[in-house]
């Protein structure tokens, strides 16, 4: 059992991380939708696009709160410095998802005030992904921690980098987005999806390229994991893997391979996450805090595992007999879920 508990904070990294990888990617097409919710054109088009989302966007949600849940029982002390750290962002987040769920759900049942939740739907799914890259950007950069407690401002999140992983984070999802429309929409709206994603595309690959650019320079070890061995071959691998996942989606999104668009989306979204990793691992706070120094007693992270185990594969049962349910396209006519 010892053995075993020495990598519980692992596992529980692991477990978080997954969490949090699903929910950007799941979420963030929905949340892409509403992002071009403006732009869609018609009101047909904005219904179907609303209706292509309706039976799964709250469930998506999950696993944001498995994320935030997982970290404060297991990572309590990584909790509370990020918290204190970001706690701006994420309270515009938070806030934002929730205005934005509201406006989803009277969108449907006014017709006087409609114009109204469909920019409230737009406004909280834009805030809210800007908010989400603010607190990456704000992450990587690295609180300031002295000793075990943060001993920066609330606005030290504040910079051009966040900026950069802000736009980013917009482009990556409206590129989600597009693919999802592309599965399951058909005329005006799945020939506009097309052209966005492509668009959507170029700037989730330039933002990228920005961001790899400008993240190895935020910290010493940073440089060093990126330019080091063996750190040195991922930062080599990475960019060929991102033009592969870049080029599948290019070539998928002009054709009707909405589902193949989709994947290599998500391809895009896996490599920098892992990019991610590369740069913190095994810190939980960059460059302060690692896992270990922040996880929990064994006993509690082993007693916890216990209910993830158990309730983590039914979580992805029901995630994935809800979009098999819901499978094919949309209806050109109005309805809700």
């Amino acid at each position: 059992m010892s053995g075993f508990a020495h990598y519980l904070p692992d596992i529980w990294a692991a477990i978080i991380a997954f969490a949090i990888l699903t929910y950007v990617v799941l979420d963030g097409f929905d949340l892409g939708i509403g992002i071009l919710f403006p732009f869609l054109g018609s009101e047909e088009n904005r219904t179907r696009a609303m209706n292509s989302v309706a039976p799964v966007w709250d469930g998506n949600e999950t696993w944001l709160v498995m994320g935030g849940g997982g970290l404060l029982a297991v990572f309590p002390l990584a909790y509370g410095i990020i918290l204190n750290a970001l706690y701006v962002p994420i309270i515009i987040m938070l806030l934002s998802l929730a205005f934005r769920g509201v406006a989803f759900e009277f969108r449907g049942k006014t017709r006087r005030w409609q114009k109204l939740w469909d920019k409230a739907f737009f406004g909280g799914s834009l805030i809210a992904t800007l908010a989400q890259g603010a607190i990456l950007g704000g992450l990587l950069r690295g609180p300031e921690v002295t000793g075990r407690t943060f001993t920066g401002g609330p606005f030290d999140w504040v910079s051009w980098f966040s900026l950069g992983t802000a736009l980013a984070l917009v482009a990556g999802y409206v590129m989600l987005g597009s693919a999802w429309l592309v599965i399951k929409t058909s005329h005006g709206l799945y020939d506009l999806a097309r052209r966005v994603g492509q668009v959507s595309l170029i700037a989730t690959l330039g933002f990228i390229a920005l961001a790899s650019l400008a993240t190895p320079f935020l910290h010493p070890e940073y440089y060093h994991r990126w330019f080091q061995w063996p750190g040195v071959i991922w930062s080599a691998v990475v960019p060929l893997l991102l033009m592969v996942a870049g080029f599948g989606y290019w070539t998928a999104i002009r054709s009707d391979r909405g589902v193949v668009a989709y994947l290599s989306g998500i391809a895009i979204f896996i490599l920098c996450f892992m990019g991610l990793g590369l740069s913190i691992f095994p810190y939980i706070v960059p460059a302060s805090i690692t896992i270990r120094e922040a996880s929990t007693t064994a006993m509690s992270q082993g007693f916890i595992l216990v209910g993830a185990a158990i309730f983590l594969p039914i979580i992805l049962a029901y995630t994935a007999y809800a979009y098999w349910v819901f499978r094919g396209k949309t209806s050109e006519h109005e309805h809700h879920y």
